[in-house]
């Protein structure tokens, strides 16, 4: 989730609908500049009892923050209080329960991508050691119930805790409870960020059953092999899913504002403050006449935080977010922008990805995302059979878009080794949560703390 790190007083107000295309439309860039930015998040847990540790606690996310501070990391404040960092490597940021956020710099190249990761693993790792805080990559908290986790500080958050339980059952645990991995990604034109939205949002199932990797609840097999997809579906129907309208003739800039007209605020920011907008019309605010701002219209600024507030399983901003990934291993992070950079940035790989999925309806596609949190690579395909059986197909193509992009490492090697970890899972025929599953029944004997000796960072 985005953090707020400064107020732009002098932002341009917006008068028109078209400003808020033109939004999109801006960020249109010619291939030569595309880049990469990455995301990944953590849980943070007290290495003497496996508690999650709270803001202000001895030891804890505050001083897990000011700890990070030599290696060049700048403090980010909000009422006083430190909530985010941001440096050379883009930017630290927490989730509401004090899950540990990187949101990397825009890069050219994965080689670049994953020497990023590394760094901000070692760091946390060398301050975590010396708080006695330990990370672990998973995409659900294996045993923690709601109630024993704590609130970060931050304003914006205290306004989604009060507005989640009114618009669905499961969106407390994707904000307390969860944790992912992402990629953003550039576009050249209107109808290139339409290819690749189309891509994208067909595949992210895809993409979901190779990273899979949240199995427990409080302590015990779930029942779903990705616990954190599945909370998707209960989160917030006004702001989630596959986007039907994405597929439709027509669909561009405009028609994406549109859905995200419709979708209900949650806040305004003023003069340092969050402004409590919950459940109200962007639409009124448009017109002056947001009930908590009369009078007052919106800025750009409004306009792009509104945009970080809707959670599809692909989103449009001035790029493209691909968000279907639990949390998992460094190997991981850097295999998720190498799937997409290698079937979204080159022209011949995009061509086969369409062909792979394009044939698909509406009701194939929904019924593939519903089926993929519980059965993974077993999850039923269009046409017969399953997701398995075009996973292998998907990595080729992945792998001849990086080949083609030929960005070499100074060692002279391609980008195509980052996809290898998904390639041992096609091949194994397993996604890391039955792995951990196998184990779980196994070795650890039903002892679920013991995925902190195997899953931490």
């Amino acid at each position: 989730m985005t953090t707020k790190t400064v107020t732009d007083s002098h932002a341009a107000v917006i008068e028109s609908r078209h400003q808020l295309i033109d939004r999109f439309a801006g960020g249109e860039k010619p291939a030569e500049r595309w880049r990469i930015g990455t995301e990944h998040e953590k849980f943070v847990y007290a290495t003497s009892d496996h508690h999650a540790p709270a803001w202000d606690e001895p030891g804890g996310i505050r001083d897990l923050l000011h700890a990070l501070e030599p290696h060049g990391w700048r403090p980010v404040e909000e009422g006083g209080k430190i909530i985010a960092l941001t440096g050379a490597d883009g930017s630290v940021s927490l989730e509401p329960a004090g899950q540990f956020e990187l949101s990397g710099a825009p890069l050219e190249n994965l080689h670049q991508t994953c020497a990023e990761t590394g760094r901000h693993l070692a760091q946390v790792k060398e301050a975590g050691e010396k708080l006695g805080i330990g990370f672990l990559g998973l995409g659900m908290w294996p045993d923690k119930t709601r109630a024993e986790l704590p609130i970060m500080p931050k304003g914006r958050y205290a306004i989604m805790l009060r507005h989640m339980p009114r618009v669905g059952t499961m969106g407390l645990d994707m904000m307390l409870r969860t944790c992912t991995i992402q990629v953003n990604l550039d576009y050249a034109s209107e109808a290139d960020m339409v290819k690749k939205f189309r891509v994208g949002l067909a595949l992210q199932p895809l993409a979901t059953a190779l990273f899979a990797n949240s199995p427990f609840t409080e302590g015990k097999p779930s029942g779903f092999l990705s616990y954190r997809s599945h909370i998707w579906s209960d989160t917030d129907p006004a702001r989630t899913g596959m986007l039907p309208f994405v597929f439709e003739d027509g669909f561009g800039y405009e028609r994406y504002a549109d859905y995200m007209l419709d979708v209900p605020m949650y806040f305004a920011y003023r003069e340092g403050r969050y402004i409590d907008a919950a459940g109200l019309s962007f639409r009124d605010f448009l017109r002056g006449e947001l009930s908590v701002l009369p009078g007052e219209k919106p800025t750009i600024v409004d306009w792009d935080d509104h945009l970080s507030t809707a959670f599809p399983e692909v989103r449009l901003k001035t790029f493209l977010e691909m968000r279907g990934a639990d949390g998992g291993p460094w190997n991981r992070i850097c295999a998720l922008p190498a799937f997409w950079v290698g079937l979204l940035y080159d022209p011949v790989a995009l061509d086969a990805a369409w062909d792979v999925v394009k044939h698909w309806t509406l009701e194939e596609r929904q019924a593939l995302r519903d089926a993929v949190p519980k059965l993974g690579l077993s999850a039923p395909i269009a046409g017969g059979g399953q997701l398995r059986d075009i996973a292998g197909t998907v990595l080729d193509i992945a792998h001849g878009g990086l080949k083609a992009r030929a960005r070499l490492s100074g060692a002279g090697e391609d980008e195509t080794g980052f996809l290898e970890p998904l390639r041992e899972i096609v091949r194994a025929g397993k996604v890391p949560a039955e792995q951990l599953l196998d184990r779980y029944h196994g070795v650890w004997g039903g002892d679920v703390s013991r995925v902190y000796g195997e899953a931490s960072f």
